[in-house]
């Protein structure tokens, strides 16, 4: 019997496709089920994970620094929950790594440092003792890696919290900042979003320097070999001290120093004047800026000024944690980073469309886009400070994040949008949300041409030179993946190449196309992430798909499948350019490349992806695809929040293959609906061929 391929190439049926069509003794007939017989069994399996509201979400893992941040922050509170704090501390112990460590994603090479000096203060915290082998095992494992001297600012802080870190040993953020007028480039606003919502409720912290103290049987004394007395806990200086790391670590010493002393009166001011931004931020759901570092820094900020734990702002952040924003596994309790709802369903909605339902046929369809209408966002929201002209109207990641719509998250719901229109029999209300959202998508073009996720023109490099930045992204410059996301929501609408921003975003990303034909994927591992956003975008402003640098990028994600037939790729490859495009085969990674090598349609291709879609079937179990790797992408750790290059970096960085700096997430729906995404398109694609196949036979 012929292979799939050969059958499929040579013009004749597929037989493991159900929606090709069989020949046999010059009859029609229905062939034996399967790529059918899979997308219906994953189709079901998402009709039955739909929230009675009509949204899905699936958890948002990330690593176990969110359970050990929360555990130091109830001591620091005085919050008393002792079964819940244990079920927490029993998630940090099931993600111990056998030599000790925690490790920022999925099987990485090696442990982090700082994932675990918090993990190790959390469970002594929580009465671990010392002796214990999971305790004895990270000691051992941390002393092995340097110790306490290399940790980042950030567990600094913490350490500085629970009284096993001096304060002048961290950097200073002064409270003052919030002073700072728009056009400078140390106003709050030049910093990323999800930096600025931190960094507010952090300067208060750092301004008034609490300490809590563990318990005498929980201080980590061991930790500290050689004394206390004896550890140098200075802030170490990156570069010369002509520099600009050299001129702002003076700047951090000075600072530390002067404001004890001078400036009393003004200091009060700028501390309610935080307070007051911090109260004014505070989401529905009693988060701050839908991420964990905000929440917690700023439920200690409120506290430290006097606000108790029964106070409505602290006790809307405190229950917060029982509602959405943890889950339990494993008989632990484990905490989001944040949660992605809106992005779910409107990728869940996309993967609904592009398998053939209709709102018509498919209830889920009609739920879920009520239930996203409802959560557009018309208010202005941080975006509106440096963007006057421009009406509301984007969606967020979560369901509510009001002062941060998302970009990414506004072009995808834009693409449900059109292609929903025409299916509506009153489409009066979605045309009104589609016109709110290309005027505020629009209005958030940067000067290059692309899109960041948040702000627009977010890339004042500065301000990565300042001592508290050694952890995550500061900035949100442009990125390719969200650029090509606007750009094929632009097209849904009706604009192609001869539209102004369109062909300004078509620019922007053939700029940043990687001497290797393929595109840096910044929210998402990696490169076959920013190469399967871009290709489909390109094919749908009508980009011609025989350019040379479109065959460039394809032939890279050909050349990069596995030969089980599927694509993969691990976060190492965000250090180490040879890692790009390598790593062990999963679900949602196989379907990006199959959506970009569909996009460009050539049947030099046709090959790989039946290879693909075979790698899908096969793999597939009980309606979905297992997926433990991480294949979302927080932080690449660069501090710019774009691409760097690694050869003139790296050092600098400070960063291997186990990202401490960075932060990596395991989306638990892309495992599902990016593969529904593929198989759909799969079936258009093949049948597509075959139809064409016959018309040029007969």
């Amino acid at each position: 019997m012929k292979t799939l391929t050969e059958t499929l190439l040579s013009g004749r049926s597929a037989e493991n496709f159900s929606l090709t069509i069989a020949e046999k003794s010059g009859e029609l007939q229905a062939p034996r089920p399967g790529l059918e017989e899979g997308l219906g069994r994953a189709l079901d399996w998402l009709y039955r994970k739909q929230e009675d509201d009509g949204f899905w979400v699936g958890m948002l893992e990330s690593n176990s620094c969110m359970e050990a941040e929360w555990i130091l922050a109830m001591h620091f509170l005085g919050l008393r929950d002792e079964k819940r704090c244990e079920k927490i501390a029993r998630s940090i112990l099931n993600e111990q790594r056998p030599d000790g460590s925690w490790e920022v994603y999925h099987h990485a090479p090696s442990g982090d440092i700082n994932t675990t000096v918090e993990c190790y203060a959390a469970l002594r915290a929580m009465g671990h003792d010392r002796d214990s082998e999971p305790i004895r095992k990270a000691r051992e494992w941390i002393f092995a890696h340097g110790g306490l001297k290399g940790i980042r600012n950030f567990t600094k802080y913490w350490l500085a919290l629970i009284g096993e870190w001096p304060w002048d040993g961290t950097p200073t953020m002064p409270p003052e900042l919030i002073y700072l007028p728009m056009w400078m480039p140390f106003n709050i606003y030049r910093f990323a979003s999800w930096v600025r919502g931190t960094l507010v409720p952090l300067c208060i912290l750092s301004a008034r320097c609490p300490s809590r103290p563990l318990p005498a049987r929980a201080r980590l004394d061991e930790l500290f070999p050689g004394g206390r007395d004896r550890f140098d806990y200075r802030l170490p200086r990156k570069g010369s001290w002509a520099s600009w790391e050299g001129i702002f670590h003076m700047a951090d010493r000075v600072l530390r120093r002067y404001f004890p002393f001078r400036g009393r009166r003004t200091r009060e001011i700028a501390i309610k004047i935080c307070i007051e931004w911090i109260i004014r931020h505070q989401e529905a759901d009693g988060v701050w800026s839908g991420i964990q570092p905000p929440w917690v820094y700023s439920l200690m900020a409120l506290n430290v000024e006097g606000y108790g734990l029964e106070h409505p702002v602290l006790k809307s952040g405190l229950d917060a944690l029982d509602r959405h924003w943890s889950y339990e596994k494993d008989g632990g309790i484990y905490v989001q980073a944040s949660e992605s709802p809106v992005w779910d369903t409107v990728l869940s909605m996309l993967a609904l469309l592009d398998s053939g339902q209709t709102p018509a046929t498919c209830p889920s369809l009609t739920s879920s886009l009520r239930w996203l209408l409802k959560q557009q966002i018309r208010a202005w929201g941080d975006w509106s400070t440096y963007i006057r002209d421009v009406r509301g109207g984007g969606w967020a990641f979560q369901r509510a994040n009001q002062c941060y719509p998302d970009v990414d998250d506004t072009s995808v719901a834009l693409i449900v949008l059109a292609r929903l229109r025409p299916l509506l029999s009153d489409p009066t209300e979605v045309d009104h949300a589609i016109e709110l959202a290309t005027e505020w998508m629009l209005g958030m073009q940067c000067s290059n041409g692309g899109w960041a996720a948040y702000d627009r023109d977010n890339d004042t490099r500065l301000l990565t030179k300042i001592p508290f930045c050694d952890f995550g992204e500061l900035l949100d410059p442009p990125s390719v993946d969200v650029t090509a996301h606007v750009a094929e929501a632009l097209a849904c609408l009706g604009r192609g190449m001869g539209d102004l921003a369109v062909a300004r975003a078509v620019r922007f990303i053939r700029q940043e196309q990687e001497s290797d034909g393929s595109w840096f994927g910044r929210w998402g591992v990696n490169h076959i992430y920013g190469t399967g956003a871009v290709l489909p975008a390109l094919r749908a402003v009508g980009e011609d798909m025989s350019s040379r640098y479109v065959r460039r990028a394809a032939d890279w994600v050909a050349h990069h499948q596995n030969h089980d037939g599927g694509w993969g790729e691990t976060p190492a490859s965000y250090m180490d350019d040879s890692m790009r495009g390598v790593g062990e085969s999963t679900a949602s990674q196989t379907a990006w490349a199959l959506m970009a090598l569909m996009a460009v349609e050539h049947p030099c291709y046709d090959e790989a992806i039946i290879q693909g879609v075979e790698y899908l079937l096969s793999s597939q179990q009980a309606g979905t695809w297992s997926e433990p790797q991480y294949t979302g992408t927080g932080f690449p750790g660069y501090s710019v929040g774009g691409r760097v290059n690694l050869k003139e970096k790296a050092a600098s960085i400070d960063q291997g293959h186990e990202l401490q700096r960075g932060f990596m997430i395991n989306y638990n729906l892309y495992r599902h609906y990016f593969p529904v995404m593929a198989l759909g398109r799969a079936r258009r694609y093949f049948q597509r061929k075959w139809d064409a196949a016959k018309a040029k036979k007969l």
